[in-house]
Order: structure tokens, then C-alpha cells, then sequence
């Protein structure tokens, strides 16, 4: 028994429409280090607690739940080696990571702290502001999916159309202000106690909706 072929669907378009939200970037990563070296590895080991003890003890002094959070970060020491392949000498780093959303506050008690400098910062958005800004930005390219579902659907004379298939991508994108690193860890050197100078930029959110409509 010969085989039909399904028939083809006729009066089906294939559509896309996206949106777009750009918001300031909430959380901010600033992430403070030290150096040491030295013939023994015990004793560069103690330098390199010693620092970190005392950056903890004036980061905790100011921490507040989401606000300014403390956690240490990378710790290493590993080995220096001579011309002729044996070790020489001994260099380690250890770092401290202040994070939150008080910008102003993480960025004064980086500047109370003095056996540590800063190494670098970053922004990004905390994990409820991503969460709400994927949301917000997939209703609108919803809504536009479906504007533009009526224009074709109206275009081509039809009442109407149903939901054929659909999906629905995401990619997001950090605009940052021009910044030079230099700049924050001149001023942390020169200046005691002083709030280190930041900046946050912005993060956007991209969605795209495609997919195909059946013209009714």
C-alpha cells in the first residue's frame, strides 16, 4: 500500500521580535591583595596570614548582609628557583574580596584597610536584579512577538493566527565606563583611610522571541 505524504501546512510565517533592558550594575567585587617573599617558606606563609588577619579584622568590623560581605580569596606559595634549578627563595599572595551592594561602604572600608591593596574591581548585577531584568525584558519582546503575529497575520488579510512553534534566547552584556585600574590604586596609596574611587557601569539583557504562526 503506497505511503501518503503528510500534506504541507500552508499560510505559516515565520517571525521574530526582540527587547531590550539596560539597568546600573548593583553588586560590586573589589578584591584587595598582598605579596610576600622570602628565604623561608614558614615565614613568608606567617607575613602573608599577618596581613590577611588584619585586613579581616576591619572588613568584619563594617560587614552587613548583602550590603558588604567578606570572604578571603586566592592564597598560594610556591617556590623560587635559582639559575641553577634549585630553590632560592619562597613568594606568596594572599587576597580579601569585599562585596555587596553599598558601593560607598565597601569602598571606605577598603580604604581603612592598610597591610592590603587593592588588585582590582569588578560590577555586575546581584542575583534578584538578573532574575527580575530577564523577566521584565522577555514580557516586552512577548508583547512584540505578538504585535508583530497581528500586523503579519492582518497584513496578509487574515483574521487571525495561532502559535505554531516558539523560542525564546537570552545574551547579556556589561557597559562599563571607561576606567583606567591605575587610577583606583594610585589614589588607594596616596591617600589613608580614603574611600577608593569607583564607578559602576551598566549591565543590559537582550531576548529574542521566534517562531512560526499559522494564519487563520
Amino acid at each position: 500500500m503506497a505511503q501518503v505524504a503528510p500534506a504541507v501546512p500552508a499560510n505559516v510565517v515565520n517571525i521574530a521580535a526582540s527587547g531590550f533592558l539596560e539597568v546600573p550594575q548593583d553588586w560590586l567585587s573589589m578584591r584587595l591583595s598582598t605579596t610576600r617573599e622570602g628565604s623561608d617558606a614558614v615565614t613568608v606563609q606567617n607575613q602573608l596570614k599577618q596581613a590577611l588577619d588584619a585586613a579581616l579584622t576591619v572588613a568584619r568590623a563594617s560587614a552587613r548582609p548583602q550590603q558588604l560581605e567578606v570572604r578571603t580569596g586566592q592564597f598560594s606559595l610556591y617556590p623560587r628557583h635559582g639559575s641553577n634549578g634549585k630553590i632560592n627563595g619562597w613568594q606568596g599572595s594572599t587576597e580579601l574580596v569585599l562585596e555587596g551592594r553599598d558601593f560607598a561602604l565597601i569602598s571606605t572600608t577598603a580604604g581603612k584597610i592598610q597591610s592590603l591593596t587593592m588588585s582590582g574591581t569588578s560590577f555586575s548585577l546581584s542575583r534578584e536584579a538578573r532574575q527580575k531584568l530577564e523577566s521584565d525584558v522577555q514580557a516586552i519582546a512577548i508583547e512584540r512577538f505578538k504585535a508583530r503575529a497581528d500586523e503579519v497575520s492582518k497584513g496578509f488579510g487574515f483574521a487571525g493566527y495561532s502559535l505554531r512553534e516558539v523560542s525564546v534566547s537570552s545574551s547579556d552584556q556589561d557597559v562599563r565606563p571607561y576606567q583606567p585600574r591605575v587610577m583606583a590604586m594610585e589614589a588607594k596609596a596616596a591617600m589613608s583611610d580614603a574611600p577608593v574611587p569607583i564607578e559602576a557601569g551598566k549591565s543590559m539583557v537582550n531576548v529574542t522571541v521566534s517562531g512560526s504562526i499559522q494564519l487563520k
